[in-house]
């Protein structure tokens, strides 16, 4: 069982389910803290596990910035270099090196983009993304993607979504293979015990994009599906229009994340929308 649907609500898309990842069972709807870097601001990782919330959002392009991943890997885990007890959701940074990262630069292959910390130039590619979350032995790992912002035009937002959708594919098979080839048997064992792996759904504000990738994604062998680029400035209305052509596109049977929404309105409304995080 990764995800099994427990009731459904007779007036609205909304239901209550269980999501199982290798540190424990989540109940759903659920809302995950941001801890960025491992840490959820003013909370320590004992009260946020005591106070009920069994999952927390960490992000990979933080993470591997600083305070990196050769020192949580001496820790061996995420969960271990925090001290939180729950499951850990690592996002991929894909909006992040957008939105932060100086001058980047997409490629087929992957994004080049400048640390917003230290100007230092790397270059991420999907199975250098879930490599690097199979390292934090995250519970549940995001692919790469290609965030494209409110004023996009559609022949660039038609071109990011391919871009994305090719990404996906190399990220479900980066996790099958139990990681890129840098890796040691060791970690390419460790890898196969029980990660989950969503894709994200993009398609910026185009009704056809939107519909567009919920349904090829729907395809792939992914555990859950995310649903990315909104609340990025569009208005209530477009974010929710976006959210339902969607939601309505991925499986029933899997888990639904609506990433970057933490308003009580959004996430009441996007649970009646059929979201689960």
């Amino acid at each position: 069982m990764a995800f099994k649907i427990i009731s459904k609500d007779t007036r609205t898309a909304a239901r209550t389910g269980l999501l199982e990842t290798k540190n424990g069972i989540i109940e759903t709807p659920v809302f995950m803290p941001v801890g960025t870097i491992g840490t959820v601001k003013s909370l320590s990782p004992f009260e946020i596990y005591d106070e009920g919330f069994k999952i927390m959002l960490s992000n990979t392009y933080h993470l591997f910035l600083r305070p990196g991943t050769g020192v949580i890997e001496k820790f061996g885990s995420l969960r271990n270099f925090t001290g939180y007890k729950g499951s850990i959701l690592t996002d991929s940074g894909g909006f992040q090196i957008f939105s932060l990262a100086k001058f980047a630069k997409i490629k087929d292959e992957g994004v080049e983009f400048m640390s917003h910390i230290d100007g230092e130039t790397h270059f991420f590619t999907p199975e250098r993304v879930i490599e690097i979350q199979q390292t934090l032995d995250s519970d549940i790992m995001m692919q790469l993607d290609v965030f494209s912002g409110p004023d996009t035009k559609r022949e660039k937002a038609e071109k990011d979504l391919e871009t994305t959708l090719k990404w996906a594919e190399k990220s479900i098979a980066a996790k099958n293979a139990g990681e890129s080839v840098h890796l040691s048997s060791e970690s390419k064992t460790a890898a196969k015990n029980g990660r989950l792996l969503f894709l994200i759904t993009q398609g910026n504000f185009f009704e056809d994009l939107r519909e567009k990738s919920a349904r090829i994604m729907s395809g792939m062998d992914a555990d859950g599906y995310a649903i990315g680029g909104l609340a990025v400035g569009e208005t209530k209305e477009v974010m929710l229009k976006m959210l339902e052509i969607s939601a309505s596109e991925l499986p029933e049977n899997k888990p639904r994340y609506l990433m970057g929404v933490g308003t009580p309105s959004d996430i009441v409304n996007a649970v009646s929308l059929g979201v689960d995080m």
